[in-house]
């Protein structure tokens, strides 16, 4: 995955000076086309329709030449279920990340917006000794390295010196993996990452690249000196002159943990920031924490990870540490498109309600909400994969009875508001749809999706989705496109 233009790697740059970055594909492809709010946006030209013409606007726009090999979904309806508009709305289409929608809404109507994630930490022994220390993770994907200084802050007041196993309980959900979905080279990057139980800093870490003398191989360095040890790097990239195209690629090894560097970086070119994966997450959780005990005078003999359930009947409880409410993780998901956040809420509504796989229990929850299953077939939570099919018909649905249900609010709010927040950002800034829409994006490589509540200008509130598939132009240009077909629909009303 090329991380190309300057507004990126300045992005990045901050996220890794101020925290681990939450930046996902989705976000990235944004970054990537980024040059100014305007050229992101459309001019709000389009003058008021009558419901009979809204037809005519949407489909002179869809039928453009350029989209003569593209498909389009699109379902327009009140919040009633009265149909304004319907293209292919009973159709399967790959969401890309809205099939969020179907996850979040899944994961708040079962779970509840209140719902925290709970890692126990178990002891043997008493102060200053513990013969183990278990730290069972329980998915929580909010675990920072400040949470383990935190925890190391409460064994130095509960005067701990000395542990004899640390123990990394990782066993919680199945051991990590990737889906086998999703494309091979996408796994080495952040928004790919394996999915565990013992999750920290997002299970991602940060690669810089900068540029050295002219014809002399690029630096490079590493946010994190535990995961740097993790990854092989083979660096082939070189610094070239001053202002030559840029044109670093790194690329994984499918089934390695190795990382390629290769192409140029100009020499006047600032810090160049990757965000990639972490290759074991529970390693790198307890080689983590042992360092920060180190750090603390706590001495600690032996370290492991456990991927089987494996509890002491002499433990006790020695503290826990407590998530932020659920409703603040959906609104991470849905607002930034956070990739794991997806993937781990739908394994932990698998485990309340006690069913084997994630995808059972988001077809359980959904139908619970009267969500028709055959409108739907999802291979993940997150829709990084393209095995995922939806109907337009199904989104809208799920919309509408979100709206009616007691989470309403709480769901909205989990959605990117238009030219203000999340995904959503830098989109539809010169329009009236601003502050009007808010929503859930999809990005794929040839695929574009939007799906919320607009509150056009007639006072309406309208339900939609838009779907494009197999298309051949850059992400920028489907974005726009779509950008263009929401406008449409927020000047059309009754004449």
């Amino acid at each position: 995955m090329k991380l190309v233009f300057k507004w990126l790697r300045f992005f990045s740059l901050l996220s890794l000076l101020f925290g681990t970055s939450t930046i996902n594909q989705e976000t990235l492809a944004q970054k990537k086309d980024f040059k100014s709010s305007v050229e992101n946006n459309i001019a709000d030209d389009v003058p008021r329709l009558c419901h009979q013409d809204l037809s005519t606007a949407i489909e002179n726009v869809i039928n453009r030449s350029e989209f003569r090999r593209s498909r389009w979904g699109i379902e327009v309806q009140t919040l009633d279920g009265d149909s304004l508009y319907s293209l292919n709305g009973d159709k399967f289409f790959t969401p890309a990340s809205s099939a969020k929608l179907l996850t979040t809404a899944a994961a708040l109507s079962s779970l509840g917006a209140n719902y925290r994630f709970r890692t126990p930490i178990y002891s043997v022994g008493n102060p200053p000794n513990l013969t183990s220390l278990r730290l069972k993770g329980k998915g929580d994907p909010t675990i920072t390295s400040q949470s383990l200084k935190d925890i190391v802050h409460q064994l130095q007041v509960l005067r701990i010196k000395r542990i004899e196993k640390l123990i990394i309980d990782d066993s919680y959900f199945e051991p990590p993996t990737i889906n086998p979905t999703w494309e091979w080279s996408d796994i080495h990057s952040y928004f790919a990452t394996a999915v565990n139980s013992t999750i920290l800093n997002q299970n991602t870490v940060t690669l810089t690249l900068l540029p050295q003398q002219i014809g002399q191989p690029v630096k490079f360095y590493w946010s994190d000196a535990i995961a740097a040890r993790q990854w092989q790097v083979i660096n082939e990239a070189t610094t070239a002159a001053l202002d030559a195209p840029y044109e670093v690629e790194i690329d994984g090894d499918l089934g390695r943990p190795t990382l390629q560097i290769r192409g140029k970086l100009a020499v006047n070119e600032p810090a160049d920031v990757w965000d990639l994966a972490i290759v074991d997450p529970g390693n790198y959780f307890l080689e983590s924490l042992r360092l920060y005990l180190a750090q603390s005078d706590i001495k600690v003999v032996q370290g492991i990870v456990i991927n089987k359930p494996d509890r002491n009947k002499l433990e006790t409880e020695l503290m826990v540490i407590t998530s932020s409410p659920i409703r603040q993780i959906i609104a991470k998901t849905n607002q930034e498109s956070n990739n794991l956040f997806a993937e781990v809420l739908a394994r932990v509504l698998a485990k309340e309600l006690k069913l084997k796989t994630p995808i059972e229990a988001i077809n359980k929850s959904l139908n619970n909400l009267g969500i028709n299953s055959e409108d739907y077939v999802l291979v993940d939570a997150s829709g990084l994969s393209r095995q995922n099919l939806v109907t337009p018909k199904a989104l809208v649905t799920i919309l509408r009875l979100m709206s009616r249900s007691a989470n309403d609010q709480t769901f909205r709010r989990s959605l990117a508001i238009a030219g203000v927040n999340g995904t959503l950002k830098n989109r539809f800034i010169n329009t009236a749809v601003k502050n009007n829409l808010i929503g859930k994006t999809g990005t794929l490589t040839g695929v574009g999706t939007l799906s919320g509540y607009l509150s056009a200008a007639n006072g309406q509130t309208i339900v939609f989705s838009i779907l494009l598939n197999n298309s051949e132009l850059s992400s920028k240009k489907i974005r726009q496109v779509i950008d263009q077909i929401t406008v449409i629909l927020d000047r059309a009303g009754k004449c």
